[in-house]
């Protein structure tokens, strides 16, 4: 028995139930793996449930407003990821009369499809023998043949993936891939901690015969973050919250946002603030400080909370209710 009908093998009897397993609908998929990008599996169930309630097509999908698919993203972060679902949704109608493409390079020109997401819904959805490359792969692959190439490095992955293209099973193509992926998600894991008693094809991996397992894969070390410290306003009025909408473009795009001034600003600072917008507290300012993390950047915040009153609000702020989505960097703030 070669090693990939150890893994099939393997996968067959100890793949984990997943909702987005138990379809080969492309559309369902799709929202899997879209959601499933940097953000952990337990987490993604309960929203991607309710997304296909909510949305089950791609129609649904290509006219929903805004604010209701950022609310149905609310939580997940990068929003970007939903904007180019409705994005691609559009030209998934304008271009393939609402059906979602069986060809791996029509998957890969709409937006916010790449290569591996292309692969993952062409193997699974459709039969199509293609490799999809995720993370969890680069690091399988790594540690199996003893790679010493930096699996960050792009070059990197288009070897793996030229590689592996000629290795994808014609029949069933969606199991070899899930099953490599699987393998590194449960027991190939990051950080040298792999379990590599449970693996069906430690026999002929390099990195366990030569006890490397904590040496590979190789990683470059990650640009140190950029820190950004403001002050942001949590304030309380009529059952809401102040808030407004970030511009078009940039980090968190067209999403709602609490006020905020650059800087953390002392208490007396944060009074005169209020004022200069016209805004009264009713009861004592509340201090206290939070921090979020995005990839390449942090921001540090320190939150002036109030219930205030206010005659006129700025132009463009509202009061948020529980119909607009207030991203987690923003909501951590409450």
């Amino acid at each position: 028995m070669n090693w990939i009908e150890s893994l099939l093998n393997w996968y067959e009897q100890n793949a984990r139930d997943l909702p987005w397993r138990r379809t080969d609908d492309g559309y369902a998929i799709w929202i899997s793996e879209i959601m499933l990008q940097q953000t952990r599996v337990a987490a993604v169930i309960p929203y991607y449930e309710r997304f296909l309630r909510e949305l089950p097509d791609i129609n649904a999908l290509a006219n929903v407003e805004d604010d209701r698919l950022h609310k149905l993203w609310e939580g997940l972060g990068y929003y970007s990821r939903a904007r180019n679902l409705k994005k691609a949704a559009n030209e998934i109608v304008s271009r393939f009369g609402g059906r979602m493409p069986r060809d791996y390079d029509a998957l890969l020109s709409l937006s916010g499809i790449g290569e591996y997401t292309a692969g993952a819904i062409a193997s699974l959805a459709f039969g199509i023998a293609v490799p999809a490359v995720d993370g969890n792969v680069l690091r399988v692959y790594a540690r199996f043949f003893g790679a010493e190439q930096d699996i960050r490095d792009l070059a990197f992955k288009k070897e793996v993936r030229a590689f592996l293209l000629p290795l994808v099973p014609a029949k069933n193509p969606g199991a070899f891939n899930a099953a490599l992926m699987e393998l590194g998600a449960t027991v190939c894991l990051p950080n040298g901690t792999p379990k590599c008693g449970e693996c069906p094809v430690r026999e002929d991996c390099v990195a366990f015969r030569e006890n490397r397992t904590a040496e590979l894969p190789l990683l470059s070390a990650k640009k140190a973050r950029k820190i950004e410290r403001k002050t942001v306003f949590a304030l309380s009025i009529d059952g809401g919250l102040i808030g407004f909408r970030r511009p078009e473009s940039g980090l968190l795009a067209g999403l709602w946002q609490l006020p905020e001034a650059a800087g953390e600003r002392s208490d007396a600072e944060c009074a005169a603030w209020l004022g200069e917008h016209g805004i009264l507290p009713v009861g004592e300012l509340r201090f206290y400080e939070r921090k979020h993390i995005f990839t390449h950047i942090e921001w540090h915040m320190r939150v002036c909370a109030a219930d205030v009153s206010v005659k006129n609000l700025p132009e463009g702020w509202i009061v948020l209710d529980e119909s607009h989505a207030l991203p987690t960097a923003y909501r951590v703030c409450l």
